[in-house]
């Protein structure tokens, strides 16, 4: 069973929005260290990057480059989590992957990933 499914990336032109949904396999869950979720990004030719995490309580954590853009939410009893993408840039282009892991906001360690999800923003 895959572990974790993503969906919703796709085509867009600058300035408008997309939301990104992956949904984890129930069984990462019953390992009591994995409860965060979160989605890194990369683009051609550079490193993957963070771009949100959530906690299971609902801390999150932001990279600066997507603050009041992008928001980050999930359903715990649908082990789903969102990310919905407002404003977006041309340079926001990337593969999103979504992934869990352990550790909080801010001490983030991702463990399972997705397979990612194209996103590409016109100018």
């Amino acid at each position: 069973q895959v572990p974790l499914v993503e969906s919703g990336g796709g085509l867009v032109q600058a300035g408008g929005s997309l939301r990104l949904s992956c949904t984890a396999s129930g069984t990462i869950f019953s390992i009591n260290s994995i409860n965060t979720m979160g989605w890194y990004r990369q683009a051609a030719g550079r490193q993957r990057e963070l771009v949100a995490v959530i906690t299971r309580g609902g801390g999150t954590n932001y990279a600066d480059s997507v603050k009041g853009r992008f928001t980050i939410s999930r359903d715990n009893a649908k082990n789903t989590v969102y990310l919905q993408m407002n404003s977006l840039k041309p340079e926001d282009t990337a593969i999103y992957y979504c992934n869990t892991g352990n550790g909080g906001s801010s001490s983030y360690r991702p463990t399972y990933w997705g397979q990612g999800t194209q996103v590409t923003v016109s100018s």
